[in-house]
């Protein structure tokens, strides 16, 4: 009666070369577990750090759509939007922000997005440096609505709904994650090749 070998895969039969890969291997496991350990408290500690006035929205929503619909019926009502900054235009005492407004996250951060319910006007009490909240930036503000106002956008009459602001909060830029490329030919047992990379046991097939 035949009886099929068996090859246990000890440490010993390996070459040292490739449990230098796998030490390697590891440790960039291990970097990479830290790196996402160090992402996920940065995220956390941002968070903490945002206003709680901005990241709790009003016990009633109020949304620009209906603000403008009838900016008097809302007056005095507290909401809470925010968007991309268009301009900021810097007054004596007060500065006025135009800002295109994005839905929000939960935690009050303009969403990512094309669509847009319009504009609205945020007061705010002070010098704010138009150079710091530049056009594109992301900010949320709270406050009142104090009525409406109509100007210009190029050619075009618009009324904005004047916001004035208890809170702006202008969120930090946007981190581009960092795309990673996969070789789905990268073999990291090469060049040793069978059997260093089937660290279990080996039963060779016999008819």
């Amino acid at each position: 009666q035949y009886v099929r070998p068996v090859c246990r895969l000890t440490c010993s039969s390996v070459p040292a070369t490739s449990l230098t890969i796998t030490a390697a291997m590891m440790r960039m496991m291990l970097w990479s577990l830290l790196a996402s350990a160090w992402l996920a408290s940065a995220l956390l500690a941002g968070c903490s750090s945002v206003p709680e006035a901005i990241r709790h929205a009003p016990e009633t929503a109020v949304t620009l759509t209906e603000a403008r619909g009838a900016p008097e019926q809302y007056r005095g009502a507290t909401v809470r939007w925010g968007g991309n900054i268009v301009t900021v235009r810097n007054l004596k005492d007060e500065s006025v922000i135009e800002i295109v407004s994005r839905r929000l996250e939960s935690y009050g951060r303009p969403l990512e997005e094309d669509r847009s319910d319009g504009r609205f006007l945020a007061t705010v009490r002070g010098f704010v440096d138009p150079a710091i909240f530049a056009a594109g930036r992301e900010v949320t503000v709270r406050g009142t609505i104090a009525g409406s106002i109509e100007q210009s956008i190029g050619e075009h009459r618009y009324r904005f709904v004047q916001v004035a602001a208890e809170e702006a909060y202008l969120w930090p830029p946007r981190v581009e994650p960092v795309p990673y490329y996969y070789d789905p030919f990268w073999d990291p047992w090469y060049p040793w090749g069978w059997p260093y990379y089937r660290p279990y046991y080996y039963r060779p097939y016999h008819r």
